[in-house]
């Protein structure tokens, strides 16, 4: 059976970021999110995990003491601390947690929380965790390498076939918002619609117009002309509010936010 996961963040991107870190754990399941710690503790009332990924300085209940309640459960699942914060460090060896990790997360340093959590549980192979030796994106401080097409005669794409309800549609790259990634799959993102690609987010970053979009983060391209806010967020990094429907934010990791500052002469 996979190991149960809860990811307790009162911040979107950084609930989205730590999943897509995570999706790659094969023995590792994502099956709960909370913006939080109300939200967790009830979630973890109604259903059995096998450990809560959890921020520490959130609204309301503090993450720190949710922790200190889930180690008076008769069954209380591991905690691995995930925060921006350094000073809570000695509260968490008090309240047993299994690791703590400080943002941007590391995916070494996160490696070694997982291969915990495997022998702590008896399960999975931690040799099977995913190589980290050559990450989509290394560290947050280490430029996204450059990614031109193998094949120089690659056609720069004029429109992106996307796939809905059984439909191949054939978008303009002015229509959308941004590129995202899920899991296994790509999705463009316009005003209002989702759509599967064929494309990776790699090959879609090199034969888009550099001069519209740009790549924020691992998991996102972003349409340029379409941002509408950059909020400062944590550690250097920031989000990007565009201005689909929902007013999505986007992330920025740091290394991209000095790029991005650059192009937008900030």
């Amino acid at each position: 059976m996979k190991l149960r996961a809860l990811l307790v963040d009162d911040e979107s991107p950084a609930r989205k970021e730590l999943r897509y870190l995570l999706q790659d754990y094969t023995d590792l399941q994502v099956i709960g999110e909370a913006a939080n710690a109300i939200e967790a503790l009830e979630l973890i009332n109604n259903l059995e995990y096998s450990v809560v990924f959890l921020d520490i300085d959130m609204p309301g209940l503090k993450g720190i003491d949710l922790a200190r309640q889930l180690k008076e459960k008769e069954s209380s699942p591991a905690i691995i601390f995930i925060t921006a914060h350094e000073e809570f460090a000695v509260d968490a060896f008090c309240v047993n947690a299994l690791d703590y990790l400080l943002k941007p997360i590391n995916p070494k340093r996160l490696d070694q929380a997982i291969k915990k959590l495997f022998i702590q549980h008896g399960a999975g192979n931690p040799a099977a965790s995913p190589s980290l030796s050559e990450p989509d994106e290394p560290a947050t401080d280490t430029p996204l390498p450059k990614q031109p097409p193998e094949n120089n005669t690659i056609r720069p794409l004029e429109v992106i076939p996307v796939e809905q309800r059984g439909k191949t549609i054939l978008l303009r790259p002015e229509e959308i918002v941004y590129i995202y990634t899920d899991k296994d799959n790509v999705f463009a993102k316009t005003q209002k619609e989702s759509y599967l690609t064929r494309f990776t987010l790699r090959e879609l970053e090199a034969r888009l117009n550099p001069n519209l979009f740009f790549r924020t983060h691992r998991c996102y391209l972003v349409n340029i002309k379409r941002m509408r806010e950059l909020i400062p967020y944590f550690n250097g990094t920031y989000s990007i509010v565009v201005d689909d429907h929902e007013r999505s934010e986007v992330p920025v990791s740091r290394t991209q936010s000095r790029k991005l500052k650059e192009i937008l002469g900030l």
